[in-house]
Parts: structure tokens; C-alpha cells; sequence
């Protein structure tokens, strides 16, 4: 049962070493700024979605 535990942290260990090592070999990409179209798109969104409740708590 020892031995279990101790290859379970072992592995656990070495995934998580393994995952940073591989975040970190890749370059970072730099964002977009967002386009006009994708702020409207958010705040339509926004708007229906206070519609919606606000039709489900009148009715």
C-alpha cells in the first residue's frame, strides 16, 4: 500500500513538472485587441439575457 502512494505522489509529481515545463517551451502569443463588432455582440447579448429573466419574473 506504500508503495501505492508513493508512485501515485511520484507520478502526480512528475505530470505537473512535465505540464509547467511545456506551458513554459511555447511562445506567447499576443492577444488581439477586441474588434468593435465582438462589444456590441457582448452587450446585445447582456441586453437579452436581462430581457429574458426579466420576462420569466413577470410572467
Amino acid at each position: 500500500m506504500e508503495m501505492l502512494r508513493i508512485s501515485v505522489i511520484t507520478t502526480t509529481l512528475l505530470g505537473f513538472v512535465l505540464s509547467m515545463a511545456s506551458v513554459n517551451a511555447r511562445s506567447p502569443q499576443p492577444t488581439p485587441p477586441p474588434s468593435r463588432l465582438a462589444i456590441d455582440q457582448g452587450i446585445a447579448y447582456a441586453l437579452m439575457l436581462v430581457a429574458l429573466v426579466l420576462a420569466y419574473i413577470i410572467h
